[in-house]
């Protein structure tokens, strides 16, 4: 660490909270940056003379609790015991490094933090700080003004570098909307580089082209077309041109055509990643003309009409996407309260898989006729399969997974969630099917059962027998009980182990999982403990200092309960136990969290201690309500969330989360 760096060594926020116990005030003057290094300041020489008009009042400064150093280059000033410094004192420290009248010194000042054994912060300390922290990084003394070297810099100054990436954070919506502010703005929207990714699907958050001719001057990278773009708010015309830059792009229906897709072969040579939205068609335009489709694709997301048979244009575009190594088809699965009349086989799956050798990635989520006989023939021709989910596809029995792991060496992930349906009266995986397979001889690492109503017996024997899982998602099973986790525990390997989500296993007792997570717990990243009324925060906080390596936990039940949860307790374990965390979310019900007037102080060292936590999640009431403003005026505003708009999951963590996304 080095002590004079441009960036603080603790983060400065323009205002503290007078809650931080442990602060150290550093305010240096150089003349130009020097690296000394903390380790060396005791070696510096005392202060006797320097070539400076405020050098008396530094001399006079130096006593028990205030020290200085001189490294030939500049004063170092270290004021220990921040909560002892008086806004009087704060001004004198401005004035002693005001330049003496007529002289060329221009000192810098550079205000940092650093930890520090000494008591809270007072108000009037908090409100010299807001004095001296004036920025996050150099300022200077000018005329008795702190200022920034940044202070005539406006946003018109900054290098198009800099405002390029900027405008990488927008949506394309707000990008056309701020190419009408000036002439360098919207030459800055024209960069290739922010359209590489692009979405025409307006009810999913993307751009809504009013005509097939504006799309295809687009695509063409013709300069004398304009393709006007609507918005929701307003319309603006913008002459954007994709051409080689476009890597991503989403079409739904009314824009899928074969002049679309010959245009997008010919003109985005480098398109490896598509979306084909068919879910609200009525029918498909004709495709009998189409000779051309992009031929780079490795990743493609199609998804599925109820009525609508997408052979005729399957069979056109199968010569060109052997290359694919990501597949999602993506159903229309719903909870009905019927069972459906009819089911509708609307894709050849047994064909698809001939066209498709090379997948690694198969995504079929929510596909209401798929069966083993699907699963069974990706199987035969996909030998590099590396990840198959079958999420909601309740038809799935587990018939052929003994094939599947037999033919698919490679295969690590099995993700089966929601496979069974108490609707439909469709029971979903088997358990005797189940218990067939030779899971000893699988690669099999990442497993969700969930929902799958197994067996006690089958689970014992799935466990006992898998050889290195780390990933287990096995909530909403009657059949999860102490047993299964004791024989997993005696029998199996779970050192191996680094996500479990055991949500709403109600046949678990507090004792079996504390005394899993006693001998486990320090190797999860992840865990999802939630759904379970009798697991209150007296679990959690006997276990939390056992999980210093989670990056995600997820606790509560949106059940009231009839006891109340100690929040700020519960709050204050979490910070102290996992610097790591990344992701957390409480479901128990706003009226059964119980806090203080104290509440901040454990919600600011949740926020300064878990620096990378990026999602925190939270039942809407009175404590979301605190918890997001503390995190507002540090300005991380898009941290708090609710569980409304919000779920927090261990998927995060699977080797392949990042190929199972669809949009």
């Amino acid at each position: 660490m080095r002590l004079l760096s441009q960036t603080p060594l603790f983060p400065i926020n323009k205002e503290i909270h007078p809650v931080f116990p442990c602060l150290n005030l550093l305010i240096v003057t150089r003349c130009k940056q020097v690296e000394t290094s903390l380790e060396s300041k005791d070696a510096l020489p005392p202060p006797s003379s320097f070539d400076h008009p405020s050098l008396p009042f530094l001399n006079s400064l130096v006593t028990s609790q205030k020290q200085l150093w001189y490294d030939g280059e500049g004063v170092i000033l270290e004021m220990r015991a921040l909560d002892q410094l008086t806004p009087v004192t704060a001004q004198f420290i401005l004035e002693i490094f005001h330049p003496a009248p007529g002289s060329n010194h221009g000192l810098p000042v550079i205000v940092s933090l650093v930890y520090h054994e000494s008591s809270a912060l007072d108000h009037a300390a908090t409100e010299v700080w807001g004095q001296l922290a004036v920025e996050r990084s150099q300022v200077y003394l000018s005329d008795g003004t702190v200022r920034s070297p940044f202070f005539n810099t406006t946003i018109e100054k900054l290098p198009d570098k800099v405002l390029l990436n900027i405008f990488s954070y927008l949506s394309h919506r707000e990008i056309c909307r701020v190419a009408r502010v000036c002439k360098k703005w919207r030459m800055m929207a024209y960069d290739t580089r922010l359209w590489k990714s692009v979405s025409l699907r307006p009810e999913i958050s993307g751009l809504h082209v009013g005509s097939l001719e504006s799309l295809l001057a687009l695509i063409s990278h013709k300069c004398t077309h304009i393709a006007r773009m609507y918005l929701y708010d307003a319309s603006y015309v913008l002459s954007i041109r994709f051409g080689p830059s476009l890597r991503y792009i989403e079409l739904p229906i009314e824009l899928i055509t074969h002049t679309v897709l010959h245009e997008l072969a010919n003109k985005c040579p480098n398109l490896t990643h598509m979306l084909l939205d068919f879910s609200t068609a009525m029918q498909l335009h004709d495709f009998s003309e189409m000779q051309a489709f992009p031929t780079k694709l490795k990743y493609m997301v199609i998804c599925l009409s109820e009525v609508i048979f997408m052979e005729g244009f399957m069979r056109k575009i199968y010569n060109f996407i052997n290359g694919l190594e990501i597949l999602h088809l993506i159903g229309t699965y719903e909870k009905v309260e019927e069972e459906e009349e009819e089911i509708y086989e609307v894709i050849n799956v047994h064909k698809l898989k001939g066209a498709t050798p090379n997948l690694r990635v198969i995504n079929l989520y929510g596909i209401n006729f798929v069966d083993d006989s699907h699963i069974e023939a990706f199987s035969s021709n996909c030998i590099q399969l590396e990840c198959l989910a079958v999420n909601y596809c309740s038809k799935v029995t587990g018939s052929s997974l003994k094939t599947l792991f037999q033919r698919s060496r490679r295969l690590r992930c099995l993700l089966m969630n929601g496979t069974s349906d108490d609707v439909r009266h469709v029971p979903g995986l088997v358990s005797e099917h189940v218990l067939q397979v030779e899971w000893e001889k699988a690669a099999l690492q990442e497993l969700d059962i969930t929902a799958t109503d197994l067996s006690t017996e089958a689970l014992i024997d799935m466990l006992t027998r898998i050889p290195g899982l780390r990933f287990l998602s096995a909530g909403q099973l009657n059949g999860f009980n102490d047993s299964v986790l004791k024989a997993f525990m005696e029998l199996g390997n779970p050192r191996n182990l680094i996500a479990l989500d055991l949500d709403s296993s109600d046949n678990l007792t507090d004792d079996a999982l504390h005394k899993f997570l006693s001998r486990y717990g320090h190797q999860l990243w992840g865990l999802a403990l939630s759904g379970m009324p009798h697991i209150t925060d007296q679990l959690w906080q006997s276990v939390l200092p056992i999980l210093n390596n989670a990056k995600i936990v997820v606790m509560g039940t949106q059940e009231r309960l009839g006891v109340n949860i100690h929040v700020d307790q519960l709050m204050d374990g979490i910070a102290n136990n996992c610097p790591n965390l990344e992701r957390l979310e409480l479901r128990w019900d706003p009226e059964n969290l119980r806090f203080s007037d104290k509440s901040q102080k454990a919600i600011d060292i949740l926020r300064v201690k878990c620096l990378k936590l990026r999602c925190l999640v939270l039942s809407d009431g009175r404590y979301f309500e605190v918890v997001k403003a503390n995190f507002e005026r540090a300005d991380r505003t898009t941290v708090v969330r609710t569980t409304t708009n919000c779920r927090v999951s261990n998927y995060y963590l699977l080797s392949n989360y990042k190929d199972l996304v669809f949009n």
